[in-house]
């Protein structure tokens, strides 16, 4: 006798199922806020370099400041990845020294690293770690590796549920979601929170595939598309 016989003869659907079904859905309604946080943590914020160092000596206001140091870009906005050279004073009608004026449109890279304007976000992976410019590709990579960890969970704990139980590999689940997720909001370096982002994509699958497995199981077959 196949254990959906055996339910049947016990009552089929009843408190417990019902019971049984919330309590595992939850979670897993949950955890799907992981697949869109990217979309927020990775906003990039309205940025362009940081004014030279030496200009804090001057009272100058920041307009100033960013006009003197920053060119425009064809839609009249602040570049975001060159500053120039040393600072146009004859942008304000200053006078420079000659060092000054034979350097005159000449661009470099962001040496001072950037500022960002975060009136919307206060913090996001972009404004922490500078993911601009030419680290720009490590904002998609960041997901790439969460993706990848998703992968790799299906894979493992896909295969250990039917060794070691799947309520074991479910609360291992859990435990790992918990570590990886408090850890990558904590993360100081651009590495570790990849890393932890990869224990969450695990611990997902895990948490997924385990929780619909243990649901089906205990449903009898006639209602399980309802489930």
């Amino acid at each position: 006798m196949a254990f959906a016989d055996l339910l049947e003869q016990v009552g089929s659907t009843g408190r417990f199922q019902v019971l049984h079904v919330t309590l595992l859905s939850i979670p897993i309604l949950m955890m799907a806020s992981h697949n869109l946080l990217q979309n927020f943590v990775a906003l990039v914020p309205p940025h362009h370099c940081s004014a030279h160092t030496n200009l804090s000596w001057f009272q100058l206001s920041p307009e100033e400041t960013l006009q003197i140091s920053v060119p425009l870009d064809p839609a009249g906005r602040p570049q975001r990845c060159q500053r120039y050279v040393t600072p146009q004073w004859h942008l304000l009608n200053y006078n420079g020294s000659s060092a000054e004026e034979g350097s005159d449109g000449v661009l470099q890279e962001c040496m001072d690293g950037w500022s960002y304007n975060l009136t919307v976000m206060t913090s996001t992976i972009i404004s922490d770690w500078d993911l601009v410019c030419d680290l720009r590709s490590l904002k998609e990579m960041a997901q790439t590796v969460y993706m990848g960890g998703v992968l790799a969970g299906a894979l493992i704990f896909g295969s250990l549920s039917d060794r070691f139980g799947r309520r074991n590999l479910l609360l291992i689940s859990y435990l790992l979601m918990a570590v990886s997720g408090t850890c990558t909001a904590f993360s100081s370096t651009f590495s570790l929170f990849c890393l932890f982002r990869f224990g969450c994509g695990m611990a997902l699958s895990g948490l997924v595939l385990n929780s619909f497995s243990l649901i089906v199981e205990w449903i009898p077959t006639r209602v399980r598309t309802v489930t």
